[in-house]
């Protein structure tokens, strides 16, 4: 069989990813936090909340993780959930003054651990990789949409 001459893009695509998930959750760990936990840290941090369906779109964490990251956190007094004023079945999801305090010390302290690592690439060429990744990530969703490709 003749390889795709895609191949080599995903898998350097997915090498890609496993370096930067293995840079970047080992310093999330030593921050004191599991990357789901630093994910909703991140993204709830200043703003005044959201709710579990918004966090979900906006963070990497599966709907079945979520929960479990969310009560931990919790019991940690870093969030607090409350009922969302126009719908009662649903939550909105907030830092805490401690969770907040944390948000700002450890953001920053990743964003510098980063900061090297994307160094070497000048504004132009990070977009341009955006543009591309965004591309291809809408060539994905759509894929998924129209169930293109994928058995039934």
């Amino acid at each position: 069989m003749q390889t795709k001459r895609y191949m080599s893009l995903v898998r350097a695509l997915v090498e890609c990813a496993q370096s930067f998930e293995r840079c970047s959750g080992a310093h999330v760990r030593e921050l004191g936090l599991t990357a789901a936990q630093f994910d909703i840290i991140a993204t709830l941090g200043n703003t005044d909340g959201m709710s579990c369906k918004e966090l979900g779109e906006k963070t990497l964490i599966t709907k079945g993780t979520m929960t479990g990251v969310l009560n931990r956190l919790e019991q940690k007094g870093l969030l607090s959930r409350h009922d969302a004023p126009e719908d009662g079945r649903s939550w909105i999801t907030r830092l805490t003054g401690k969770g907040q305090a944390l948000f700002e010390d450890i953001f920053p302290r990743h964003l510098a651990h980063l900061d090297p690592l994307f160094a070497n690439f000048s504004n132009v060429e990070l977009d341009n990789m955006r543009q591309q990744l965004a591309r291809l990530r809408a060539a994905f969703e759509a894929g998924q949409k129209t169930g293109y490709g994928i058995p039934q």
